[in-house]
């Protein structure tokens, strides 16, 4: 195995709640409103220190999009995902952005997010209503 290569962030950094890996910075959230199976997501102009898994279409509560599952490169936890294409054109605007997972990731603060056992039907994505 080589020698990894972490980007240090400065600022309000989100982390993986398994390693404290630097992920992202509050500057470069683009929503707070979005919604997975474990309760809240993000969405993201910018991440780092992620690797990128295979693309797949999924159907989610907006409609069809390929993303791509990331993965801290740290620990290899799945921390999120990036959205390739969206099928529909009002939500092109998510194409080349990602989704940390509020529940994988620990907050600014320190913070971890805990799992709602609200029941949830759909797949992840924004909250329009």
């Amino acid at each position: 195995m080589g020698l990894l290569f972490l980007i240090h962030l400065e600022g309000k950094i989100y982390s993986c709640k398994h390693c404290q890996t630097h992920l992202a910075i509050s500057d470069d959230i683009i929503s707070k409103s979005f919604h997975c199976r474990h309760g809240k997501a993000y969405l993201f102009n910018k991440v780092v220190n992620v690797t990128v898994g295979l693309k797949e279409d999924r159907a989610m509560m907006t409609g069809m999009h390929t993303v791509s599952d990331i993965f801290c490169v740290g620990c290899g936890s799945i921390v999120g995902w990036k959205y390739e294409a969206a099928h529909d054109k009002s939500q092109r605007y998510k194409e080349g952005k990602f989704i940390l997972e509020r529940f994988k990731i620990s907050g600014p603060d320190g913070s971890h997010y805990w799992v709602s056992h609200d029941p949830h039907v759909g797949g992840s994505d924004a909250d329009d209503a």
